[in-house]
């Protein structure tokens, strides 16, 4: 096996008191079969003698939630959540998990992909992208009896096209106008995978609104390291986010494929690694009190293993 092998007995102590001091660090999604036998134990599942990919899909958040204190919440990304769909998320989880969740793409589609789940919508513009008051209805107020239980809420933005944006300033003035239509307080963040959006003016319009930069390795993004070099990138004193999604340079298609189902690592990306275990450093240094990290299996094949090796990068688990 290529990497550190993932211990929930260990990992556990180490997330729980990271977590106290406002340190979040978890996964992207957590319905894994492929974690069977690292983090889910089979017998939570079985029914009449036999694995249930039903009642583990139902329950594997709660037993997620013995080791992890946030996750990341991307089935948000497709459709709205309702408040029978997140009280059913935080009545699994204890009362100091938090949950990430990405807005749903309604919001943040420019065009409507060419993608079966669109039907006629597909290849059209999106009369609903940067709609805040849509996003207020239908996203925020399901959120809100639900609020202490969110630590970020994620618009993340797919790639744009010259069609989309001629301009990179043509993207943040939309940006500029649609957070300032939001509601005070949440705790917004914003992913974009256009590498030359990343301006000085792109983050100063986001620290003008308080909103977080998410740092995210991606298939055409650079390296988080460089990210995390750029003036201006922190663009909130008190929150920070990143996700270690792909290796920069690997398409996502090519990773499921490789990388399925997901039992372990397969391609270790070291300088990946190190940019998580320094985004842990600085934030236990500058005692910043949130901070949330998310490791996604397609980054090196298993993100339980990948967790491992940067807390262990970080000298918070022996390595």
């Amino acid at each position: 096996m290529v990497g550190p092998s993932f211990q929930p007995e260990a990992v556990q102590p180490v997330l729980a008191t990271l977590a106290a001091r406002g340190i979040y660090l978890g996964t992207s999604s957590w319905k894994y079969p492929g974690w069977r036998g690292q983090l889910y134990t089979d017998d939570a599942y079985t029914y009449r003698g036999r694995f249930s990919e039903t009642r583990f899909e139902r329950q594997c958040l709660t037993e997620y939630a013995r080791v992890f204190k946030t996750v990341c919440v991307d089935a948000a990304y497709y459709k709205f959540p309702d408040h029978r769909y997140l009280g059913g998320l935080v009545d699994q989880v204890p009362a100091d998990f938090r949950f990430a969740f990405k807005v749903t793409d309604e919001i943040t589609v420019r065009k409507f992909p060419n993608l079966p789940r669109f039907g006629p919508r597909a290849g059209q513009p999106n009369p609903n992208f940067l709609n805040a008051e849509l996003f207020t209805a239908a996203f925020l107020k399901p959120c809100e009896p639900f609020r202490t239980s969110v630590g970020l809420l994620i618009f993340e933005f797919s790639r744009f096209y010259p069609a989309d944006f001629a301009r990179g300033r043509d993207f943040v003035e939309a940006l500029d106008g649609f957070l300032a239509r939001l509601p005070p307080g949440w705790p917004y963040g914003v992913e974009i995978r256009n590498r030359n959006f990343l301006q000085p003016e792109y983050f100063a319009v986001l620290a003008r609104h308080a909103v977080t930069h998410v740092f995210n390795s991606w298939e055409a993004m650079p390296p988080i390291t460089e990210q995390m070099a750029l003036p201006g990138s922190r663009t909130t004193p008190d929150r920070l986010a990143a996700r270690f999604l792909l290796r920069p340079g690997r398409a996502y298609e090519e990773a499921v494929a490789r990388f399925s189902p997901y039992h372990r690592i397969q391609d270790p990306y070291p300088e990946g690694r190190e940019a998580g275990a320094e985004l842990l450093r600085e934030s236990l240094r500058e005692d910043r009190r949130g901070a949330f990290l998310y490791v996604n299996n397609r980054f090196e094949g298993n993100a339980l293993q990948t967790i491992v090796a940067m807390l262990a990068a970080a000298g918070l688990l022996p390595t």
